[in-house]
């Protein structure tokens, strides 16, 4: 049985995406090598890193073709919060089976749930 371990990001941005996504996780990244291009935070169960990619320029192409997903009980009070300065809240939040879910998009147009 395989286990994931990490979901990495490729990006020209990495400044931008690394700022961005602490203040989605609420914290700063626990492995940080700026030389290179590497932030990392451990997320849960899993690594979840943003690194340096020399093919990886501008806004994804198919944002949605990897969704990642983050759970929480406080989904509408965490959409408002995506809501504040250099947080980007463009999409929705909608009920979904027996909750509710948000669509929003990181700098890079990556779909995050």
């Amino acid at each position: 049985m395989l286990n994931l371990n990490s979901v990495m990001i490729g990006t020209k941005q990495t400044k931008v995406l690394a700022a961005f996504y602490e203040k989605v996780l609420g914290k700063p990244a626990e492995m940080v090598d700026v030389v290179h291009g590497f932030y990392g935070w451990q997320v849960g169960a899993t690594y979840f890193s943003i690194l340096d990619h020399s093919e990886m320029v501008g806004r994804a192409k198919d944002p949605g073709r990897v969704i990642l997903n983050f759970e929480t009980q406080q989904v509408k009070e965490e959409f408002e919060r995506f809501k504040s300065p250099g947080m980007y809240s463009n999409q929705r939040t909608l009920r979904h089976g027996g909750g509710w879910i948000s669509t929003l998009a990181d700098p890079d147009g990556i779909t995050f749930n």
